[in-house]
């Protein structure tokens, strides 16, 4: 797999400094979506069945919903990178996070399911970075009002599931 390097403040927008910081600068972003996708798989399948529709506060997501919630960024910010790294100048919009999770119905769905659906998308994010050609890692366009590089969106979907997992084991365990 390809080298990625860590973006620069300039490339994304200050908000996403939390989800881009956390990610290691070593270029190995592919690896580290690869690994962290099976850290995630293993974190959830350690849980009790119970756990996966909790809320440890009224209005929280259940852990389906945060899965879904992380395959939706997910294919956005993949969708966001492809538009950039094509030039395509065209300014995308925002997404309301809770609307997508309270429509997404995670809970109805089976946790094989879910999954099953992550894996898909996060092999395909991996197959679009490591197939983008060298100079569209640093074209910059526009979503939600905000500049940010392609390179800049790979690791905010590294860091953005990182957030998340982080938000279970400190929530949910």
């Amino acid at each position: 797999m390809r080298s990625i390097a860590k973006p620069q403040e300039g490339e994304f927008p200050p908000y996403a400094n939390m989800y881009i910081r956390p990610i290691p600068g070593d270029g190995l972003l592919l690896k580290h979506l690869r690994d962290n996708f099976i850290a995630m798989k293993q974190l959830i399948f350690s849980l009790p069945q119970e756990k996966l529709n909790y809320r440890y506060a009224q209005n929280k997501w259940t852990i389906k919903e945060i899965l879904v919630h992380i395959i939706d960024d997910e294919r956005i910010y993949a969708y966001r990178a492809l538009c950039f790294a094509r030039n395509d100048k065209t300014e995308l919009p925002g997404f309301e996070q809770d609307d997508y999770a309270l429509h997404s119905r995670a809970n109805e769905r089976s946790l094989e399911n879910i999954l099953e659906e992550y894996e898909a998308v996060r092999n395909a994010t991996i197959a679009l970075f490591n197939g983008l050609p060298e100079d569209s890692l640093l074209r910059m366009g526009t979503a939600n009002n905000n500049k940010a590089t392609v390179r800049a969106m790979a690791y905010h979907i590294a860091g953005h599931e990182l957030h998340h997992m982080n938000i279970i084991k400190e929530k949910y365990l």
